[in-house]
């Protein structure tokens, strides 16, 4: 009797395995990375997205790009976790991580076609990846807080590609001056920076070189009422997450009322427990109020007659960077308040920025709390800022802990390249076959950006490669480019100054 079949999927369900799988998963992962490979490089070019609601987004950030597109295959969205754990860790390089992602994949294909198990690949790109991290380590260059023109120049890479290279100095002074103010140095001299005691607030309008850095914080509010004083000096500050106004029943209740007499002790009544409310923030002592729910009509007139600088409805973010930044305690209940509870701010002053009004507090108590307000001709020119600038203080922040660096370019993957190969010489097994595949890095990192500024791979790969082969043992085969698909003949001249290389015929056949 043949046994039955036993269905463990639900009906209707498809399933691929084997070569099919890993085929499928490498197509969808090499398609998400040749979406963002064009906007690699200084001159990448930008990408516009359109989501479903017809909101538009321009820019040629790979983490943007990726985080906007729809992706529904597995494959595809691990190539975007690649790229936002890369986003998360260090701001910048985005692009990068996923094109070096899905040339790995590509490159491990061929080796699956070769008939070398996947885990083989696993562990030589493993080994590749270790030997790459100790060669990084030998062509680092020191970076501290002291080497302004070095971070600014860091900045200033960052900030290449991302729309806004006609003021990027400008806005790399401004990224080095935050994180250098908000940067803290241990005992031990480790230096850690938080970036989220950066606050950068966007006002389009205006020039970018209007953008600047504020020492303190700002709040993108204005008093509630106009005729409390605009500006307020040597202000005590108090905080509130609870609303200045009547609680309202959680059930439902009626009153009934007969006479108007009852009505009229009704109203005084209830304007008599909003002035028992209002008292005890004057007793307080504090000439500044932020809070985070409502402030009632009544409420506010009782604080301007006191001289009382009242704003409602601020986010709890700004609460808790004004509480980092003046010391203040964020009250819960307005009958445990006391003195100790208030911080301190030189000066809280309301402005006006391009038609609406802003509120800046300076002179803190923390001389940590800084703030940038970024300035722009349009929404999405000031957007586009935001995010260069948020890369670069995240790119000089991670570089100021690790206080090392690398050039760009394409000049450490080239190096790489060259000592990967090296060492792949030494191994022995099916795990030199995948390291030997990793080698691509020469070529995968300065070709895109080549591309992208009209040039040619193959010549700009002989103009930065002699340099480093002089010294090494690597052949000059290992700098031999790509035929050209499109080109009958090509004619490359030695750097040595020797004996020019033949004439390279391409096969007439082309896969």
């Amino acid at each position: 009797m043949a046994a039955q079949p036993i269905f463990i999927l639900r009906e209707g369900s498809k399933r691929t395995h084997g070569s099919d799988a890993q085929h499928n998963n490498i197509m969808a992962a090499k398609a998400v990375a040749e979406a963002v490979r064009t906007t690699l490089g200084p001159k990448g070019m930008d990408k516009m997205l359109v989501d479903s609601m017809g909101d538009v987004v321009i820019t040629n950030d790979g983490a943007t790009i990726l985080k906007e597109m729809d992706i529904e295959h597995p494959g595809a969205k691990m190539i975007v976790e690649v790229a936002k754990t890369q986003d998360a860790e260090v701001g910048d390089g985005t692009t990068t991580a996923a094109v070096l992602a899905g040339e790995f994949l590509t490159k491990a294909e061929d080796l699956l076609e070769s008939g070398v198990h996947p885990t083989v690949i696993a562990s030589g790109y493993r080994l590749a990846s270790d030997q790459a991290t100790k060669i990084l380590e030998t062509i680092t260059i020191s970076a501290s807080p002291e080497d302004t023109e070095t971070l600014e120049k860091l900045a200033s890479t960052a900030i290449t590609g991302k729309g806004a290279e006609a003021n990027k100095e400008h806005l790399s002074r401004l990224a080095v001056e935050a994180v250098k103010s908000v940067a803290e140095k241990s005992e031990d001299g480790k230096i850690t920076v938080d970036i989220e005691d950066i606050k950068v607030e966007k006002r389009p309008g205006g020039s970018i070189k209007d953008s600047e850095i504020v020492e303190g914080v700002i709040v993108d509010k204005e008093r509630v009422h106009p005729a409390m004083p605009e500006v307020v000096e040597n202000a005590k500050v108090l905080l509130l997450s609870v609303p200045i106004e009547l609680k309202k029943t959680e059930t439902k209740a009626e009153i009934k009322i007969t006479t108007p007499d009852q009505m009229q002790l009704f109203l005084d009544q209830e304007e008599a427990m909003l002035k028992e409310i209002v008292d005890k923030v004057i007793k307080t002592g504090a000439n500044v109020v932020f809070c985070q729910k409502g402030i009632d009509d009544l409420a506010q007139y009782y604080l301007t007659k006191a001289g009382i600088f009242g704003m409602r409805r601020v986010k709890k973010s700004d609460m808790d960077k004004l509480s980092r930044a003046t010391g203040a305690k964020i009250i819960t209940s307005l009958d445990e308040i006391e003195e100790s509870d208030l911080g301190y701010a030189g000066l809280v002053e309301e402005k006006d920025v391009t038609g609406s009004r802003m509120t800046f507090v300076t002179g803190c108590k923390d001389s940590k709390a800084t703030s940038i307000l970024l300035r722009g001709g349009t929404e999405h020119v000031v957007e586009g800022i935001e995010r260069a600038l948020e890369d670069a203080l995240r790119v000089v922040g991670v570089a100021l802990e690790d206080q090392k660096i690398v050039v760009g370019g394409g000049s450490p993957e080239i190096e790489l390249s060259l000592r990967l190969k090296e060492y792949a010489a030494t191994l022995k097994g099916r795990e030199q076959l995948a390291v030997t595949n990793s080698l691509s890095l020469s070529r995968l990192f300065p070709a895109p950006s080549q591309r992208t500024q009209g040039l040619t791979r193959s010549t700009c790969l002989w103009k930065c490669a002699p340099s480093m082969r002089k010294e090494t043992s690597v052949p000059d085969s290992m700098f031999t480019p790509a035929r050209s698909r499109t080109c009958s003949k090509i004619t490359l001249s030695n750097p040595s100054g020797s004996r020019p290389r033949q004439s390279m015929q391409p096969p007439k056949q082309q896969l």
